[in-house]
């Protein structure tokens, strides 16, 4: 468990955040078909609507998350990344956590968000569970398939 990680507001313009991003998407296409993919690019999360953090170990990026709003009682989380590094450490739900303060602090009564179901993703549908997740009906324009799943949490 990293215990001086720092989660701060990003602005997605350091190349480090670039790169870990552009590792999330690759692998999101590694794992799943194209039409599956939701991971947002660098240019969607910089929109109004998501507020995206980065979280530092000193210099080194361990990893992001982020918060997208959709409407007054209800946002999603976004492409929650360890980088390579620091998988296995608490990264992950370090962000997490950050996430769901952010989500009480304005006000949204549930958090969903929508991951994979193949193997690859099991880590990360361990990691919502043991943080209060249950499946879900999809929401939004996701649909409940061979490989994707949506998970929701009251706050």
């Amino acid at each position: 468990m990293i215990d001086a990680l720092r989660i701060v507001p990003d602005d997605l313009s350091g190349d480090q955040v670039l790169a870990l991003l552009q590792f999330h998407l690759d692998e999101m296409h590694k794992w799943s078909p194209a039409c599956k993919v939701h991971a947002m690019p660098a240019e969607r999360l910089r929109q109004a609507d998501v507020a995206f953090y980065s979280a530092w170990d000193g210099e080194r990026l361990a990893g992001c998350g982020a918060i997208k709003h959709l409407d007054e009682g209800h946002g999603e989380l976004k492409s929650m990344r360890a980088a390579p590094d620091y998988r296995g450490k608490g990264v992950g739900k370090a962000i997490l956590l950050h996430l769901l303060t952010v989500a009480r602090e304005r006000g949204y009564t549930r958090v969903s968000l929508e991951t994979g179901k193949p193997e690859a993703f099991r880590a990360a549908r361990q990691l919502y569970l043991a943080n209060g997740f249950v499946e879900c009906p999809p929401f939004g324009d996701y649909v409940s398939d061979a490989f994707s799943m949506c998970m929701t949490r009251a706050l």
